[in-house]
């Protein structure tokens, strides 16, 4: 974000250096959250792309730039949006080289069946599935180099519109690895420093935090996955970007609410407004009624 070309565009007295409250990279202006002295104590941390007082904590870009402006929201969005901020791009997401080809499973087609089956055994509506997320599935053969991705549903993670990676997950019940990944030489943007879900769907307003691919199908759109409880600072970074609320749907047991506690500190440092939503077991495991009645009342 040019953060200091929108508060020149809008007369914003700022500073980078020569006060107490400066710091290599940091842009200083007086805080509009503190009661009291605001000093120069909101800073925009131009590496990270965040804000935060150094007495009132982190804040939203929305909810700052509102302030700081005195515009509302709405118009705090657009500017965001306009100076490099919101926008839904991969600005910190980087290719990186790969060692091998990108390649799905050898044999790699449509869903069969049996493919089928499971999903509707699951309590999935299968076409929806296909339609919405775009997976496909392997046969009785399929491999990517040594690696077996037989009787899987292959689970393609996008990126600004092209399959970046992908997941596998098998349907026969009796492999040791329920979910098998891309090869991590292969990918073209590894799935942990980007989410799983479709962008294109996303709202600024509210975001749905899971931890797999089919705990976001059974919660639609709005939601998306961090790949597993263990979550990245990329991944905390684009949802800070993209959403001023999360909620955190992980499932329950103990060390998965451990790390959504930890996702939501870490969110709400950067302002973002992050809770945690308790349910027993797993989001994938409702059934399509109670996950639209949870999603309603998160939203």
């Amino acid at each position: 974000m040019d953060i200091e070309q929108l508060y020149r565009d809008y007369n914003v007295t700022y500073l980078t250096e020569g006060h107490k409250h400066c710091r290599p990279g940091w842009v200083q202006v007086p805080c509009p959250f503190c009661t009291g002295n605001p000093g120069y104590h909101l800073g925009y941390d131009t590496n990270l792309d965040r804000f935060v007082c150094w007495r009132c904590g982190g804040k939203h870009p929305i909810e700052a730039i509102s302030r700081i402006l005195n515009v509302p929201k709405r118009e705090a969005y657009i500017l965001l949006r306009q100076y490099g901020v919101l926008t839904g791009k991969t600005t910190e997401i980087t290719r990186k080289p790969r060692t091998k080809s990108f390649k799905l499973p050898s044999g790699t087609s449509e869903l069969q069946r049996a493919h089928i089956e499971y999903l509707e055994k699951r309590g999935f509506d299968a076409q929806h599935i296909i339609d919405t997320w775009s997976v496909q599935a392997t046969g009785i053969y399929a491999k990517v180099g040594t690696l077996d991705y037989s009787r899987r549903i292959i689970i393609p993670f996008f990126w600004d519109g092209e399959i970046v990676s992908y997941d596998s997950r098998d349907i026969t019940g009796r492999h040791p690895n329920k979910y098998q990944a891309c090869e991590l030489e292969r990918e073209i943007i590894p799935h942990k420093d980007i989410l799983y879900g479709r962008q294109e769907h996303w709202n600024a307003d509210v975001g749905i935090c899971c931890e797999g691919p089919t705990d976001v199908w059974r919660m639609g759109v709005r939601a998306f996955a961090t790949s597993g409880i263990k979550f990245t600072a990329k991944q905390v970074r684009l949802m800070a970007k993209n959403f001023k609320r999360v909620a955190v749907l992980y499932d329950d047991d103990p060390q998965a609410v451990v790390q959504a506690n930890k996702l939501i500190g870490e969110l709400k440092f950067r302002g973002v407004d992050a809770f945690r939503v308790d349910i027993k077991g797993d989001p994938g495991s409702l059934t399509q009624e109670e996950a639209n009645y949870l999603l309603k009342q998160i939203i």
